[in-house]
């Protein structure tokens, strides 16, 4: 009787050349998915020929027939090829009448696929609780079913990583943490956002500000507010927005290098101001909106160059204490507020 296996499995066997003839790859991030099906085409099939020999089938209208009969077609100029059934919506819980059919056909089928062949179905949760269907239940007793889960903390970061050094960019350590936070975990999003983050800067080196100005805006009113209680010593107020934010699923590391930003921004806007500059100055140099600007030059004004000096400086100790994965990134974004409230 065959068990269920994770990704990370099925990727040390892909990496040992240990394949199977057929595959269910079922779970929530189709990005991984995609990912793992790409590098065992890669090590599978001869580029000059991968027309021939890679051949793709839409899960949700397929014959099985026309996917049977590819099977059994022997390769062309190699000795694989592989057979791939994307978003199988007949593996989920619906009693469809052809989407039965259409599972049938390939539990009946799938035991029988030739050495030459690597057949893959991959089916697609809707969200985060769902769980295998009896149908890839059924089909793990017959084939290898690979789950794919969503990466977290350390795991995603090590991925996300290596796909940047894939590219030839290199990232570090804080700047891939604030990268990876700003995110929702889905590898096709990270992918897509990476290859933007990798046009803007070029050959050069990324740093947190390349981060920030290129990630979808979130949460930029929540920060201008939480800022502002501070500026009027209100920790209770800056509390509750914080819980809010952390409630909406922010992350602590998200939440510390926006309110660093602000901070930072509000520190060269006193700077600018008390050296003569105005508003359309400073908004074109700080490449600001001219109304942010204006808001965030009265908000510069209810602090003083020490305080915001201070502030910065606890924010760059609050980061490094975050490096840490043994403290609680909640309880140090609320004593990063205590502290510059009362400084």
């Amino acid at each position: 009787m065959r068990t269920m296996i994770e990704f990370p499995d099925f990727e040390e066997k892909l990496k040992k050349g240990e394949l199977n003839n057929s595959y269910i790859f079922c779970g929530v991030d189709e990005g991984l998915m995609q990912d793992n099906i790409k590098s065992l085409v890669n090590k599978n099939v001869d580029k000059t020929f991968r027309e021939l020999n890679y051949v793709q089938f839409d899960g949700s209208t397929v014959d099985m027939d026309a996917v049977i009969n590819t099977c059994e077609t022997i390769p062309i100029m190699s000795d694989k090829k592989v057979i791939l059934v994307y978003r199988a919506k007949f593996l989920g819980e619906g009693e469809d009448r052809e989407d039965n059919k259409r599972f049938d056909k390939l539990i009946k089928y799938i035991e029988n696929v030739p050495n030459f062949c690597i057949l893959i179905v991959y089916y697609v949760f809707e969200n985060d609780r769902e769980k295998p269907s009896n149908k890839v239940k059924k089909l793990d007793k017959k084939t290898t079913v690979v789950r794919f889960d969503k990466l977290k903390g350390a795991a995603l970061e090590k991925r996300v990583k290596s796909l940047f050094e894939k590219r030839g960019v290199e990232i570090g350590k804080i700047e891939l943490k604030l990268f990876c936070d700003g995110l929702e975990n889905n590898m096709n999003i990270i992918s897509n956002e990476m290859d933007k983050l990798c046009s803007y800067t070029l050959d050069r080196g990324i740093t947190k500000e390349d981060i920030i100005a290129m990630l979808p805006p979130k949460s930029d009113n929540d920060i201008f507010d939480l800022v502002d209680c501070i500026s009027q010593k209100k920790p209770e107020r800056a509390l509750e927005i914080l819980n809010e934010l952390i409630f909406k699923g922010e992350k602590a590391t998200y939440i510390l290098f926006m309110i660093e930003r602000q901070f930072n921004i509000l520190f060269n806007l006193k700077l600018g101001v008390e050296s003569g500059k105005n508003k359309d100055m400073l908004s074109k140099e700080l490449k600001l909106n001219p109304y942010i600007c204006e808001k965030m030059i009265a908000q510069s004004k209810r602090f003083s160059a020490k305080q915001l000096t201070n502030a910065l400086e606890f924010c760059l100790n609050t980061e490094e204490t975050l490096k840490s994965s043994s403290v609680s990134g909640k309880t140090e974004m609320e004593l990063l507020i205590i502290n510059t409230i009362t400084a």
